[in-house]
């Protein structure tokens, strides 16, 4: 659809998922200079109209073709998809932002928070990988934290929403919450995904496995918490573990983290006052007034909100926090949308 004299041709591969239409929104909410819009998907999804600025927009098959003149591609569905179309968007002279797992790791593809490192955007070689929701909440909240006192050690223990897994986790939350208020009998068959062995109960429980395990004990979203917090911070030899578990909400990861300061001293109000002023983080720390993120609040926000902060009481150096934020939007749409004001903002990328 054609949308302003000077601007850019977007691409949204993924349009009609839980991520995708977040995308979309975020667009318009953040009046992105958009001149041409393609929405893309599966051919299963195609056809589809989708809402954008008052105008209707049909939704595409994705094709290699489909790319042909776009500047930036925001990628949220799947890392097969990833990998299949990516390298023939980058082919075709766009950038892509993708919002999966099949690109983090790769030592060629930067992997941004534009609030920790934007600056590596400009090592970009086509692609650029959008981190693991719950990664870039602790990251946006540990930055402030390492650049005034060091950073030693993470511990994080994360509280995750089942809008991560998508919308038939959603649906199967919602179905066995009236199933057991009914008193009815119920059949798991989704949480945790990509488990290859048996499903559980979500409504009234708490699952301690995301994605699957891996050799070493600890679940694929563990690693990827652990190796890209490392990535993302230029800190490869730091010391990271991550528990992570699947809760009955609906949206906005929580996170119980701790972590180790180099300098002794540091006392928790340095650390609020270093939270007050953090881009992209919002202090909610007010135990008087029972103030303290939680992940209803924080649908429909971009920030991450911080509270609860407090330091260990045998380590000097050691201290707590309560970190939340919606999943779906800094966990994926708007840091991939963050992103790609960031390549204007470093002039990486040029309106037409």
């Amino acid at each position: 659809m054609e949308e302003k004299q000077q601007g850019l041709h977007v691409a949204v591969v993924g349009a009609t998922g839980a991520v995708g239409q977040q995308m979309i929104k975020t667009l318009e909410k953040r009046d992105f200079p958009i001149k041409q819009l393609t929405l893309l998907s599966s051919s299963r999804s195609a056809g589809t109209k989708v809402k954008y600025k008052g105008q209707e927009v049909t939704v595409q098959e994705a094709k290699p073709e489909s790319f042909e003149g776009v500047d930036i591609a925001l990628f949220s569905a799947g890392g097969s998809i990833s990998l299949q179309f990516a390298p023939e968007a980058v082919k075709r002279g766009a950038i892509v932002v993708d919002n999966t797992s099949a690109y983090r790791m790769d030592e060629n593809v930067p992997l941004v928070v534009p609030e920790v490192n934007e600056n590596d955007l400009k090592e970009h070689k086509g692609i650029i990988a959008n981190p693991n929701c719950s990664t870039i909440q602790m990251v946006a909240a540990m930055e402030p934290i390492r650049r005034a006192y060091g950073l030693n050690k993470v511990i994080v223990s994360t509280y995750q929403a089942v809008s991560g897994s998508g919308a038939a986790a959603i649906e199967e939350l919602q179905t066995q919450t009236q199933e057991i208020l009914n008193g009815e009998e119920i059949n798991p068959q989704v949480l945790p995904v990509k488990s290859d062995k048996k499903h559980y109960q979500i409504a009234f429980n708490a699952i301690p496995q995301i994605d699957k395990f891996q050799d070493n004990g600890y679940t694929f979203e563990e690693m990827k918490m652990i190796n890209e917090t490392k990535k993302i911070m230029h800190m490869p030899e730091l010391p990271v573990a991550a528990t992570c578990v699947r809760i009955p909400v609906v949206t906005g990861h929580s996170e119980s983290l701790y972590i180790e300061v180099n300098e002794a001293g540091v006392s928790a109000e340095d650390i609020k006052a270093l939270m007050k002023d953090a881009p992209g983080v919002v202090l909610e720390d007010d135990i008087d007034n029972q103030v303290y993120p939680m992940p209803a609040h924080s649908v429909g926000k971009n920030e991450v909100f911080v509270g609860r902060i407090r330091k260990d009481l045998d380590n000097d150096k050691g201290f707590h926090m309560w970190v939340v934020s919606d999943n779906l939007l800094k966990g994926a749409a708007w840091n991939s949308v963050q992103i790609a004001e960031s390549l204007i903002k470093l002039g990486l990328v040029t309106l037409k």
